[in-house]
């Protein structure tokens, strides 16, 4: 059990968008551990504060880690006979409710604070997405409002060394300010193999050099043609809202299709009424 009192594990655990379960103690009879109102936090490999111990809070743990497992969201109530199915001698009754949440299953990683970053990062808001930003000036960031919870700044040193640290999986927008940069952070995602999708601002002339250049690095066509560049259709409006909301309309439905990673351009379904009203509402 970790030191980390339930309500700053919980508060933490929402912030970045892990997943997590909130057991509550809500009823009790005979003698128990515990009181009702009782919590705990259970994460995959973690716990927050405890409901006594024994064998009955092993099996809430069980039970979470289970849900977890499975991707369920949502709540259940377990009901425990202590002197029954939990085997224990203080021989109470407990019913205890699992709140199971599995967490942002987006990752965004967003490279570049500019007038089209700051855009998608205003559009991405209210979605439930975790959002890794980055940008390599020390004044990248400056003058722009606190984050919100599941928005994560980072001033990037490196590109391979932010790319090396993202999560499994993640989608990558890559709009510097650096032609340099966009060059090494587009290779280094290449070379990780395991992003979601990856998506490079530019014109089709930029992004002809880059393949040529990507190719004599001995990247394959295959991992190539994953990249899609430009981002979005503006419909030649180059304004940075228009080329933000563009591209983040691309991006909503790559994000939430899931049996279609790597989605390039002109494959599959086209962007519906449904899609744009839930980037909105």
């Amino acid at each position: 059990m970790n030191r980390e009192p339930w309500y700053e594990a919980l508060a933490r655990l929402q912030r970045d968008g892990m997943p997590h379960v909130v057991a509550t103690q809500v009823t009790s009879q005979g003698s128990t551990p515990r009181e009702p109102g009782a919590r705990m936090i259970i994460t995959p490999d973690r716990v927050y504060d405890t409901l006594g111990g024994g064998t009955f809070e092993w099996q809430v743990i069980a039970a979470a880690r289970d849900n977890l497992a499975a991707g369920k969201a949502g709540m259940q109530l377990e009901a425990f006979s202590l002197g029954g199915r939990s085997g224990q001698c203080c021989g109470g009754f407990v019913n205890v409710i699992l709140e199971t949440w599995p967490g942002s299953e987006v990752r965004l990683a967003l490279f570049g604070a500019g007038h089209v970053g700051r855009h998608i990062a205003h559009l991405v808001e209210p979605l439930d997405w975790r959002l890794d930003w980055y940008d390599s000036r020390d004044d990248g960031f400056a003058e722009l409002p606190d984050a919100s919870p599941r928005q994560h700044r980072h001033t990037m040193p490196d590109p391979q060394a932010a790319v090396d640290g993202l999560a499994s999986h993640s989608h990558l927008l890559i709009l510097t300010h650096d032609h340099a940069e966009d060059y090494a952070l587009v290779d280094a995602a290449l070379k990780r193999g395991d992003c979601a999708s990856i998506g490079l601002i530019g014109s089709r002339s930029k992004w002809v050099s880059f393949r040529r250049r990507l190719e004599a690095a001995g990247h394959t066509a295959e991992a190539i043609s994953t990249v899609r560049c430009p981002i979005g259709d503006s419909g030649g409006n180059k304004a940075p809202y228009a080329v933000a909301l563009s591209a983040v309309a691309e991006l909503q439905p790559i994000c939430t299709r899931l049996d279609d990673k790597n989605l390039k351009r002109g494959e599959g379904r086209g962007i519906d009424g449904a899609s744009l009203r839930s980037l909105f509402n």
